[in-house]
């Protein structure tokens, strides 16, 4: 073969080159973020844990399990949208000025079953108290099941549909971030993270993460 004819194809590999690299560095970022979201998810339906991250988390953790933080000291949750579970369109952030209770579920997970009711009737009964309780589904990759979960328990406020955990690995490391399923948040008024709890909760024990922040002025 002459050197006239191997130039050209020379050049076919030095053009594809570039491509190829731009396919690898997708592939690695896609098994990067699977492989968190699988990490984040084998303490799911566990009975608990304790933050990740190090350094000063500036939170402290009772001997019942619940985290808090003071007033001063408290972390921003992260930008929190998309669907429900029925198909509206719903922001966290719009809820700001009210206190929040977000929880982490999974309509296959008995730990978040069992403590479902109490979430209902703790919902109902502060509806007109400055409180808002928004569900974060997930891992329900066939969304019917997350609804009929919501049938069956009466559930009377919405849930944002993450069926593979991207909404939960927005929170910082070494906040007050989800790390179980199921887990629970509560948002001051300000939007900000001020009590959590990595595992089921009771009626008596939501109330106990509730009421300190809806007294706060």
């Amino acid at each position: 073969m002459s050197a006239a004819s191997r130039a050209p194809q020379r050049s076919n590999r030095a053009t594809r080159a570039p491509r190829d690299r731009r396919v690898t560095v997708r592939r690695r970022a896609a098994l990067t973020a699977g492989a968190a979201v699988a990490a984040l998810l084998v303490t799911a339906c566990g009975s608990g844990g304790t933050s990740g991250g190090g350094g000063n988390t500036n939170f402290v953790t009772g001997t019942d399990g619940i985290a808090t933080a003071a007033e001063g000291e408290r972390a921003a949750a992260p930008e929190l949208s998309g669907k429900t579970v029925d198909g509206k369109q719903l922001d966290v952030a719009d809820y700001k000025g009210k206190v929040v209770v977000l929880n982490v579920w999974g309509s296959w997970c008995n730990p978040c079953r069992a403590e479902a009711k109490y979430f209902t009737k703790v919902a109902n009964a502060y509806a007109d108290k400055g409180v808002q309780f928004v569900g974060i589904n997930t891992r329900d990759t066939n969304i019917r099941a997350a609804q009929a979960f919501e049938e069956d328990f009466d559930v009377p406020y919405p849930s944002l549909y993450d069926p593979t955990g991207k909404l939960m690995l927005r929170f910082e490391k070494g906040t007050l971030n989800p790390q179980a399923i199921p887990s629970t948040l509560i948002l001051d008024r300000d939007g900000r993270i001020a009590a959590r709890s990595l595992s089921p909760l009771s009626e008596e024990r939501l109330l106990k993460m509730l009421k300190p922040v809806v007294a706060e002025k």
